[in-house]
Formats: structure tokens, C-alpha cells, sequence
């Protein structure tokens, strides 16, 4: 396998050099080689989006939410009524880890769970008054810094292009 010069320059950045003493003779300050990791989607993907969501996180800290609870306050926003399967089952969340999310964002009145009056077994989710308005805020500073960046890194059609290839392993895999 060849390594294009932008994966070797991408590899050499990931790595980390070895700490005196706790290596097996390795010289300090040489950076680990990444060999077949660099080659790895699922790698590449992971260090990818670790990289993103630290720069998101940055991006919105005086709002402090998470891309988990911003992407249910979006979901909410545009899907009215929906219940909480639906919402976690479409961001791919476990259900004891959303209701923990839920409860994060109801203490902070942000959103309220109101029972179905067609399923009592079910939550409606909606969006409070205060929710939209950190959601909205949240928006403009997503696009103005985040997305930002990345368009301004990516240029408009490695972004489309992404953006597709993207939805595609999410649809098909």
C-alpha cells in the first residue's frame, strides 16, 4: 500500500512521542508509527471527528452543549410531537443514555418530556422557550466558527462530496 504525502503528513501529526523510560528502547521524541492505521477508514473517521467535535465543544462553550444535545434540540425544533424513541433512534442513541441526556436538558429547561395522549407509555419531547432560544444562539455560532472552518478547510465541493460519502456509509453499511 502506498501512503499518499497527505497521510504521511497526517500520520506524523497523530502521533505521540514515547515517554522516557516506559517504552521498549524506542528514542524519545520519535513518533510512533502508525503503519496499516493510516490506511483505515474507521480510524481515519474516529480521529476526524474527535478533531471535530473538540472544535464544536470550543464553539459553543458558553452554551455548554454537547453535538448529542445540540443535535436533539435541531431534531426537536424541526419535528414537533415526536416522541423519545423516535428522537434517540435517529441520532442512534441507547435509551438509558438518552433519557440521561433528557434529563440533562430538562434540568437546564431546555426541553420537557409531556405524556402521549395516544401511548401513555410514551414522551412527547418539546422544545421550551428558553431551548429555542440556546438553540438559535447555538446555530449562529456553529456556522459562523464551526462550519466555518471546516468549509473553509474542506472548500465547497470536498465538503458536498464528504457530506455524501458520509450519508452513503451511514445508509448502506
Amino acid at each position: 500500500m502506498t501512503v499518499s504525502k497527505t497521510a504521511a503528513a497526517d500520520q506524523a501529526k497523530a502521533s505521540r512521542p514515547t515517554r522516557k523510560g516506559h517504552g521498549d528502547g524506542a528514542t524519545e521524541g520519535t513518533a510512533l508509527q502508525l503503519g496499516e492505521l493510516s490506511e483505515l477508514l474507521g480510524y481515519s473517521l474516529k480521529r476526524a471527528q474527535l478533531k471535530v467535535f473538540e472544535d464544536f465543544l470550543r464553539c459553543v462553550a458558553p452554551l455548554q452543549l454537547t453535538p448529542a444535545q445540540f443535535s436533539v434540540l435541531l431534531l426537536l425544533e424541526k419535528n414537533p410531537g415526536r416522541n423519545q424513541t423516535e428522537i434517540a433512534g435517529t441520532l442512534g442513541i441507547l435509551r438509558p443514555n438518552f433519557v440521561a441526556m433528557l434529563d440533562g436538558l430538562e434540568s437546564r429547561d431546555l426541553c420537557t418530556r409531556v405524556r402521549s395522549t395516544n401511548d401513555r407509555r410514551s414522551h412527547i419531547l418539546v422544545l421550551t422557550d428558553k431551548g429555542r432560544a440556546v438553540l438559535a444562539r447555538a446555530k449562529k455560532l456553529v456556522a459562523a466558527k464551526h462550519e466555518a472552518r471546516l468549509n473553509a478547510l474542506l472548500g465547497p465541493a470536498n465538503r458536498a462530496a464528504l457530506l455524501a460519502m458520509l450519508a452513503k456509509i451511514a445508509r448502506e453499511f
